[in-house]
């Protein structure tokens, strides 16, 4: 098994990172209408959702979890000016998903904004939202996030499994690039972001289970550290993670010395918002793989000495 020390300091280093760079999650409110004002809230929710992992497993030190707390007060605080923002973002463009996707983890973490509750609730009675234009493993999450918020899902999770493209059991050589997202994301709505790894229907789990392996040293050789960090997370959800010690050694190897995560091969260079843009996702994942691997190792180890 992975040493559980070199796995857990990937998760205290990446959340050294994203403090230190805490201001990179900005907005752009002035943003060129062909680019959208929504587009810049895709990083806070993200780190909102990994902040809820953190205080969900309960491996985090102290460190951590303080770290955590501050970043989720700075982004709501001074990034969504107290979710003022995403109530703006929902005026702009009131069918969108996005508001509601970003505000639900804060929310979850104790975090309120009444006039994005109202919205949320009047679209989920619209029919036409349930069949908002997505991809399948969107509008699985998209459901998925509606339970979680305490609405019905809509169309049912029940119902959306098997839409997904995961589902199929693809070719195993025709995973790449951006179908291997919609794989690693589908089995995190499964899960609800590793929370239920028996949330895995048994075909998929079997199939992860046998290509999974081939997956980790494909994206290992070709050094693409956002996806094999996304592919960790896979192996922490599954019900028997293996915990790949190559992959996790060449992963922790990859990060830099102030807890960054290149995205692929070597850091990249330039203007530091521009940087920002590129790492802040693979550092993020990085936390991710790492609490939940984390978290996957104590429990092995409790099971072992029982």
């Amino acid at each position: 098994m992975t040493d559980t020390r070199l796995i857990h300091n990937v998760g205290v280093g990446a959340l050294e990172w994203l403090w230190s760079h805490r201001d990179g999650f900005r907005l752009e409110p002035d943003a060129d209408p062909e680019v959208g004002f929504l587009e810049r809230f895709k990083p806070v929710g993200e780190l909102a959702l990994i902040c809820t992992v953190l205080f969900r497993e309960g491996v985090a030190g102290t460190r951590q979890a303080q770290l955590a707390r501050q970043l989720l007060d700075h982004t709501w605080r001074e990034t969504l000016d107290g979710g003022r923002m995403l109530a703006r973002g929902q005026r702009i463009e009131p069918f969108s998903p996005i508001p509601f996707e970003v505000y639900l983890p804060f929310k979850e973490l104790g975090y309120s904004q009444p006039e994005v509750e109202r919205a949320t609730e009047l679209n989920h009675r619209l029919d036409s939202w349930a069949k908002f234009p997505v991809t399948p493993t969107r509008r699985l999450g998209l459901s998925a996030f509606q339970r979680r918020f305490g609405l019905p899902a809509r169309p049912p999770e029940s119902a959306l499994a098997g839409t997904t493209w995961l589902a199929a059991t693809p070719e195993p050589w025709t995973v790449e690039g951006h179908t291997a997202y919609d794989i690693t994301h589908t089995v995190f709505h499964l899960t609800d972001w590793g929370e239920n790894p028996g949330g895995l229907p048994p075909g998929i789990a079997e199939y992860l289970a046998t290509w999974l392996p081939v997956w980790l040293d494909d994206w290992l050789d070709l050094e693409r550290w956002d996806l094999l960090g996304e592919l960790l997370v896979v192996d922490a959800c599954l019900p028997r993670p293996t915990l790949d010690r190559a992959a996790w050694e060449g992963f922790a190897a990859a990060q830099q010395p102030d807890g960054a995560m290149p995205a692929i091969r070597a850091m990249p260079e330039g203007d530091p918002e521009e940087v920002f843009d590129i790492v802040y996702h693979p550092t993020l994942v990085a936390a991710f793989a790492s609490l939940l691997a984390t978290s996957r190792a104590l429990t092995e180890l409790a099971h072992a000495a029982s």
